[in-house]
């Protein structure tokens, strides 16, 4: 199965803003596992190991790009927030990702290519992507183009979108959530069914 890759709206369409220390999934890298041993140090009693596999408790709140909704997402629904990268196996982190992207161009790209590294194998080992989340970067109905490329991704992987929320915007938690949100949050609970990469 492939992917569908979603072309940039111009010719300045990019993941983040200049300047901006971000960390592509797409660049994954795939490490050895487990770590080679330094035979240097013959005598020399190593540390314990790290546990080296994802932990099957919990969500990941994964950034697609730079401000895609994470922090939000996780302060309102819990799990552990990310940023730009994939679980560490290293750091037992959890193994059920929910992956968060805006609904502007550049959101649609990065999740496209976030999607795209999964499909290569540019992943740690046992991830299990819940869905693509796509958060409203503004109030109204989607340009033609955007929705025509969201299509293309949803024919591809489970999708689900949140509406605006001016509440948000404001830092505020609104008084009844959207039935989206309620829906994203049964998602992520423990019964949903993954797809282990």
């Amino acid at each position: 199965m492939s992917f569908p890759v979603a072309q940039p709206s111009g010719p300045n369409a990019s993941n983040g803003a200049p300047g901006q220390r971000f960390v592509s999934l797409r660049d994954y890298p795939r490490q050895p596992w487990p770590p080679v041993a330094d035979e240097s140090r013959a005598g020399v009693s190593a540390p314990p190991p790290l546990r080296q596999s994802l932990s099957p408790d919990g969500v990941s709140w994964v950034a697609a790009h730079g401000g895609a909704g994470t922090s939000t997402l996780t302060t309102v629904l819990g799990g552990v927030d990310l940023g730009c990268r994939w679980p560490d196996p290293a750091q037992a982190e959890p193994a059920r990702v929910l992956l968060v992207a805006r609904t502007h161009a550049g959101g649609i790209l990065a999740a496209s290519r976030a999607l795209n590294a999964l499909r290569e194998g540019r992943h740690p080992d046992g991830l299990q992507l819940i869905a693509l989340v796509l958060v409203a970067d503004s109030p109204g109905r989607l340009p033609q183009a955007l929705r025509r490329q969201i299509r293309m991704l949803r024919s591809a992987v489970r999708m689900r979108q949140i509406p605006w929320i001016p509440e948000w915007r404001l830092g505020r938690t609104p008084k009844k959530l959207p039935k989206e949100v309620v829906r994203l949050s049964a998602m992520a609970g423990p019964a949903a069914a993954d797809r282990t990469w």
